[in-house]
């Protein structure tokens, strides 16, 4: 049995609605998704891979553009090997399916079933085994199969599917079934965290994890796996292909001036990044996120504020002054005590930073900045 090296990923989400930016910034960021397919392909030549498993949610859903159509045909036909694609929950296969249109290289093998079915690739001595979502929820695809053993075959699996949560409708998978299964190694998709390498008996199996972010519940670097089978040994290694990360930092600005608590740790390298810039902290005023965005806005290709700051214990010392201003915090200072939750208190709180901010004539204060 000879080593076989794999590139696995999954979770691409081609065509992502990107809701949260503005309407060019989000065409733009799809454009940027299809350049990951020629990212993709790159990486596959360079690494010498025998072998491309794409595991499900290549396309976040029936209805992709053109454009994207265009692009994945022309890189998964520079791939000089065997392409495998396991239709998942967001891409399942059907007759509307962008798959069923498509006129693929012959090198492109796409899972059209919701029954397990394999394709025999002699010339590496595998077997790779896969199944597709038909429709958007699916039972449980690995439930109750087994492959044969055979010696000199190495059996590979490219599934979408939901490991560990039993109740899932999007084709639950356990360790048990894993290791019943057959497989050598098992290529899964649909959870956008990479898990790093595992087993479940014999057969060695992970999730790379979604390949660039789209959202803050992705954030940080994201990569796919490069996966080197070698008879009973398997060895796996990540691979940036990302243009963008998502990234959120918070920034204590306690005694601090919170546009340089900001410069003073944000990292050297930011502008092609999503930030979310959270303030925590205890501060006399509301911080003024208007003013820190026409500071900070050229640093990022998209940022968003939010405030989380307390207001300091001195500025209800001054409840009670013979003021405006001490008769205001006079009053929410007594709901403020009287207070039954966490909840209450924070929005009597709230109330204080914009009866406070209209008694300076500052602008309305926004917690959240978010575009």
């Amino acid at each position: 049995m000879s080593a076989i090296r794999i590139l696995h990923t999954a979770d691409l989400h081609l065509d992502s609605p990107f809701e949260g930016l503005g309407a060019s910034k989000a065409s733009l960021r799809r454009g940027e998704q299809r350049e990951l397919l020629g990212r993709i392909a790159d990486a596959a030549i360079a690494e010498q891979v025998d072998l491309v498993l794409f595991a499900g949610d290549l396309l976040d859903s029936d209805n992709s553009f053109y454009e994207t159509g265009e692009e994945l045909m022309r890189s998964l036909r520079r791939i000089p090997v065997p392409v495998f694609i396991a239709p998942g929950n967001h891409d399942y296969f059907s007759e509307r399916s962008p798959y069923s249109r498509l006129k693929l290289p012959e090198n492109i093998h796409i899972f059209t079933s919701g029954r397990i079915e394999h394709y025999d690739l002699p010339d590496l001595g595998a077997r790779v085994y896969g199944a597709a979502f038909t429709e958007r929820r699916s039972a449980p695809l690995l439930r109750g199969f087994t492959a044969p053993r055979e010696e000199g075959v190495t059996n590979i699996l490219c599934l979408h599917g939901d490991l560990g949560a039993r109740d899932s409708v999007y084709s639950p998978i356990s360790e048990d079934e894993l290791a019943a299964s057959g497989m050598d190694y098992a290529a899964l998709g649909h959870i956008h965290k990479a898990s790093g390498l595992c087993r479940a008996g014999k057969t060695w199996y992970s999730y790379p994890g979604c390949p660039e972010g789209r959202g803050f519940d992705e954030t940080g670097e994201r990569t796919l796996s490069i996966v080197e089978l070698d008879g009973e040994s398997c060895a796996l290694r990540t691979l940036s292909v990302a243009s963008r990360r998502y990234e959120i930092l918070d920034v204590d600005v306690t005694g601090s001036e919170p546009l340089l608590a900001i410069h003073t740790q944000l990292p050297d390298e930011t502008i092609r990044d999503i930030y979310r810039i959270v303030l925590r902290g205890e501060t006399d005023t509301t911080p003024d996120l208007g003013r820190l965005r026409e500071n900070l806005g050229e640093f990022f290709f998209e940022l968003q504020l939010r405030d989380e700051t307390h207001l300091r214990q001195s500025v209800w010392d001054k409840a009670g002054d013979d003021s405006l201003r001490g008769l205001f915090l006079f009053k929410l200072r007594e709901r403020y005590d009287a207070a039954r939750s966490d909840e209450e208190r924070l929005h009597i709180e709230q109330a204080a930073r914009w009866g406070l901010a209209a008694l300076d004539n500052r602008e309305e204060v926004r917690r959240h900045d978010d575009p």
